[in-house]
């Protein structure tokens, strides 16, 4: 079994934004971390899985565990949805940041990902991790 948590940040919104991500592959760990300059936060939460996902060279289950509700409704609901409709919201408007959801739906449909939402800031340690490494990651820029 495969265990990711995930984070992502941004300094103002939009502004300077960092994501992480702690990749737990059968007890060996590696931390993973980006910014971008100009960015959301909304995207920051994609780009941690996307870019954890991207490092997983394994047929096992995987785990992801985030405190983006955005990030898990999107991609175990909504996303099914967007499909349908060509890409539109119920409002008949365009998805926002449809580049990445395009990326994440494709690694999520080659992998077999089981989606969890934590509550932010509620004592997980892990989660408290990597909200600091995403933080840390947008001062960088």
């Amino acid at each position: 079994m495969i265990k990711i948590y995930t984070d992502g940040s941004c300094l103002s919104n939009p502004g300077n934004g960092g994501w992480a991500a702690i990749i737990n592959m059968n007890g060996e760990i590696k931390k993973i971390s980006g910014n971008e300059k100009n960015t959301t936060n909304n995207r920051m939460e994609l780009m941690a899985p996307i870019n954890a996902l991207k490092n997983i060279n394994s047929k096992d289950p995987i785990e992801i565990f985030t405190d983006s509700k955005y990030v898990k409704n999107g991609i175990t609901e909504w996303i099914n949805t967007w499909v349908l409709n060509n890409w539109k919201t119920s409002k008949k408007e365009n998805v926002k940041n449809k580049d990445l959801w395009l990326e994440l739906h494709k690694l999520n449909q080659s992998l077999k990902v089981k989606w969890n939402w934590v509550k932010a800031h509620a004592g997980d340690p892990l989660n408290e991790e990597v909200d600091m490494m995403a933080k840390k990651a947008a001062n960088l820029n």
